[in-house]
Parts: structure tokens; sequence; C-alpha cells
């Protein structure tokens, strides 16, 4: 069976705020530790069937890059959905979702 390990290195400050966020994937295309300044890592936790979630960001990190980074991860999760359940018109209603808000976080122009 092949593995592959994905490292995730948080240094903190004094109060265990995230001051620095690197990862490291294999077959990432990246070599070594990649700096970053958020995660969300949602993992499905079967014994408990429910969603573990880790979410973290740095001081560094701009409203204006988290809004961003929210309404890409939204858009990514419609994708996600669709192609683990086929369901076209959940994926769209997320989607389309994603789109409100980007365009209420100014990241969007208002349709017409």
């Amino acid at each position: 069976m092949k593995k592959s390990e994905i490292k995730i290195i948080v240094d903190l400050d004094e109060n265990n705020h995230p001051e620095k966020i690197h990862w490291q994937a294999e077959g990432a295309g990246k070599d070594g530790l990649n700096p970053c300044k958020s995660m969300m890592l949602s993992l499905w936790d079967t014994p408990e069937e429910g969603t573990l979630r880790i979410d973290l960001w740095t001081k560094e990190m701009l409203v204006s890059d988290m809004q961003r980074f929210v309404y890409e991860t939204m858009l990514s999760m419609a994708n996600t959905y669709e192609k683990a359940t086929d369901d076209k018109q959940k994926s769209e209603w997320l989607r389309n979702m994603a789109n409100h808000f980007g365009t209420d976080a100014g990241l969007l122009k208002p349709q017409m």
C-alpha cells in the first residue's frame, strides 16, 4: 500500500496564537516547507460520525485575503460535493451561496 504524508507546522506566540504556518506534502509539486497565512482542515471522524476541524490564521492574514479564502473554499466545497455525490442541484446551490458571499464581500461584481 502506498502512503503519503502531509505535514503542517505552526509557530505559536506566547498566547498560543499562530504566528507562522508552513505545510509540506509529498507529490504537491513544491519542495520543502511552504508558508501560508491561513488553513482550514476538516476530517471525518468515523467513530463519532462527525466532522473534526482545525481553522488557523496568522496575524498577517488580511480581512480581504480571508474573504477571498472563504469564498474560494466555498467553491471548492461545492466541487468536492458534486464529485462525491453527483448531486448537481445541491452543488449549484452551494456555488450560488459562494457567489452571494463573494458579491456581499466585494469580491465579485453584482449580477444584473
